[in-house]
């Protein structure tokens, strides 16, 4: 397994006369310490975050980058005496973080839906209980992961992966997606399918390997590979039609001792929530740049219209999906009876966002990103989306999906010419599914899509 990222702490020290500096203690083991506070004292708050797992942007990567969760603990700790330090460490998936959270050693973490689960069941098991604070990004449908094959690939549907090697992360996200995709296909998630148990990059490598068949991940890897040519969609996680989200949990010791700085990162949170829903390009590019990762692909995601929604709001849908998963999980053997009810709590967001939740999201537009603009045009329809791309220097270009509303790269969709209409598609067994139903409609490539809406 991969680990973690050099950790990095940020200082953040009241005005105090450098007489009362000079004795100060470093702090507790468990980074909570005492409630209350002193001249002398010093607390480190550790976050667990994932950098690349991007819908979780607004507690970790952004939110890191934005430094508002240092802004309000400097104000905290003027009024306090107290010293604040923010030590920031990086997973590859959710699954180390609750390792470390329920040995006391993190804070605060970010994470997916299963791995949410098997937190408050770990950390009820270990006598380290958990809460879920708040939700990051989210979608309705569930298109935060998606299944991926090689380009040259000749699966078609998920129909075709039985008996194949699938790569996913058991436990995550992804992986529930995969569960329940197989089961609706009529596949024994078990028995049908050879599961490789992989962290992302390993999966992606033995995609291009050969060594899977397919791979089953969550936000940003689908999305990356298909961007640079590496893979190809097969399966659309919004088909399923069931919430995912990821949200922030926090330990339940911590917050009893520190409510104060749980409702401070609430309301960092928030600030940054703010800040992408109000600058998607700009955030974008920010966490592009943290992490290494295309633009591009972060806006697929991130952007206006992007596959994931951010608001910190616990939606009471969002929270009927999370206990539709333990029936899953249990299935796997993964947990046992998990109350989700008990490891819900509403009560530090309400206390420190005063604002009402954001609207719903509108139907999702087509979105063009011409080079050299630091903001992006929008469309009602991939058709008038295609008239403006031809022959303009395009930085990326997003569709949405026919069916499922899942933003998609223009280029990497699946084209369907239906009379006059053109119509995108996320994978090919949704434009197959498409053709099917209408007479007359036929598969066009990006090329052709492009000459037949000029």
């Amino acid at each position: 397994m991969k680990g973690p990222a050099p950790m990095s702490r940020r200082l953040l020290a009241p005005a105090l006369p450098l007489a009362l500096l000079l004795p100060l203690a470093t702090a507790c083991g468990d980074g909570g310490g005492a409630a209350g506070g002193s001249p002398s004292k010093t607390v480190t708050v550790t976050v667990g975050y994932q950098s690349k797992t991007i819908n979780t942007v607004t507690a970790g990567t952004l939110l890191r980058s934005l430094g508002y969760f240092e802004e309000e603990l400097a104000a905290r700790g003027k009024k306090e005496g107290v010293t604040y330090e923010v030590d920031w460490q990086d997973y590859a998936t959710g699954a180390p973080i609750t390792a470390q959270m329920t040995a006391g050693k993190i804070d605060i973490g970010s994470m997916g839906d299963f791995p949410l689960l098997l937190n408050a069941a770990r950390g009820k098991e270990l006598k380290q209980p958990t809460s879920l604070v708040s939700v990051t990004g989210y979608n309705l449908r569930g298109g935060l992961s998606t299944v991926v094959t090689a380009p040259d690939s000749k699966l078609e549907s998920l129909a075709d992966l039985r008996g194949k090697k699938v790569s996913t992360s058991v436990g995550s996200a992804a992986d529930g997606t995969l569960i329940r995709a197989l089961q609706r296909a009529g596949i024994d998630p078990d028995k049908g399918v050879q599961k490789l148990n992989q962290q992302p990059s390993v999966g992606a490598s033995a995609l291009q390997a050969g060594s899977a068949d397919a791979l089953s991940q969550f936000v940003a890897w689908p999305g990356q590979l298909a961007f640079e040519g590496r893979a190809k969609a097969l399966y659309d996680g919004a088909e399923l039609n069931l919430p995912t989200f990821h949200g922030v949990t926090v330990r339940q010791k911590f917050a009893g001792e520190r409510p104060g700085v749980v409702d401070d990162f609430l309301r960092a949170q928030r600030r940054a929530t703010d800040y992408l829903r109000a600058q998607p390009v700009a955030a974008a590019e920010s966490v592009g740049k943290e992490t290494g990762l295309p633009p591009e692909v972060v806006y697929l995601y991130n952007g206006a219209n992007g596959i994931a929604t951010f608001d910190p709001e616990l939606r009471p849908e969002l929270i009927a999906a999370l206990k539709e998963d333990v029936p899953v999980l249990k299935g796997a053997g993964l947990v046992g009876d998990v109350d989700v009810d008990a490891f819900v709590d509403p009560a530090p967001l309400k206390r420190a966002v005063q604002e009402p939740g954001y609207p719903k999201a509108g139907a999702v537009k087509s979105e063009l990103w011409l080079r050299g603009r630091t903001a992006t045009a929008s469309f009602d329809s991939p058709k008038e989306l295609l008239k403006a791309a031809r022959g303009a220097e395009v930085r990326a270009a997003y569709v949405p999906d026919a069916v499922t509303g899942t933003l998609w790269f223009a280029d990497k969709a699946v084209w369907v010419a239906d009379g006059t209409e053109l119509r995108a598609f996320v994978t090919p067994a949704g434009a197959k599914g498409w053709v099917g139903q209408h007479p007359g409609a036929r598969v066009v490539g990006y090329e052709d899509a492009v000459g037949l809406a000029s």
